[in-house]
């Protein structure tokens, strides 16, 4: 019953999926990170475990109904010629709340901070948690339809999904902090996000966008603002001495 245990197949496959989760989870990452940095510090991480729990649950439920998964890419009706399909619309849905809560963050972070503003950010945790769910329902499913295209065995899926969220577990924290340390990182990472939304949408339209070029695009972003980061580090360790 167990041979697949000994298949270097099994896993190669397992240590790519490992990876590939965790790649595509890193938007998921960089949204509970932003959301959880609009509450007061003592519920930040608290915020972010019970996302990512939230996602990991998420995740399992999908793998274990794979049978619902697969029929979501049936066409359910058409619309101006374009045929739509349950992954369609969730993905349509997804794109367009996380780029209208993209934009509202931007807003968000433009403004000037006030008492009531602190506030709503007190009272908001139940908010915060509501929303992560949401986008974690169009987060998962990008990965659990990755996840059956690559591996048959179902034990295999679910071992690297879990893998992959307590990396990103352990990573949320450090990524959460240097996030909230840096406005000009936080700016990128919400810019990351409209990009996200936009590519959502794009895919339930069926136009597909290769996500290498994607996350080359933000790799490539993230180096030169760690690069402007250490100039200005240096500038003010100059000033500072002279």
């Amino acid at each position: 019953m167990l041979e697949w245990v000994a298949d270097p197949q099994i896993w190669i496959g397992f240590f790519t999926l490992v990876a590939l989760e965790i790649v595509l989870g890193i938007d998921n990452i960089i949204f509970i990170s932003i959301l959880a940095g609009r509450l007061p510090p003592e519920q930040r991480d608290r915020a972010r475990v019970l996302g990512l729990a939230a996602a990991l649950i998420t995740r399992l439920l999908l793998l274990l109904a794979l049978s619902w998964v697969v029929r979501l890419t049936e066409p359910l009706f058409e619309v101006l010629g374009q045929e739509i399909s349950g992954r369609d619309l969730i993905l349509l849905l997804g794109g367009l709340f996380l780029l209208a809560k993209s934009v509202t963050e931007i807003g968000h972070s433009m403004e000037l901070k006030g008492e009531d503003g602190k506030k709503r950010a007190v009272t908001s945790f139940t908010a915060v948690i509501l929303q992560i769910m949401v986008l974690d329902v169009v987060f998962s499913l990008d990965s659990v339809i990755t996840a059956v295209g690559m591996v048959d065995e179902l034990g295999v899926m679910i071992a690297a999904v879990v893998v992959a969220v307590l990396v990103m577990l352990v990573a949320s924290g450090p990524i959460s902090r240097f996030v909230d340390r840096h406005p000009s990182i936080k700016m990128l990472a919400l810019s990351f996000l409209v990009l996200i939304g936009v590519v959502l949408i794009a895919e339930g339209l069926e136009q597909h966008i290769p996500k290498g070029y994607i996350y080359f695009a933000m790799a490539f972003s993230v180096i030169v603002e760690l690069l402007n980061i250490r100039m200005r580090s240096r500038q003010v360790k100059q000033e500072a001495a002279s």
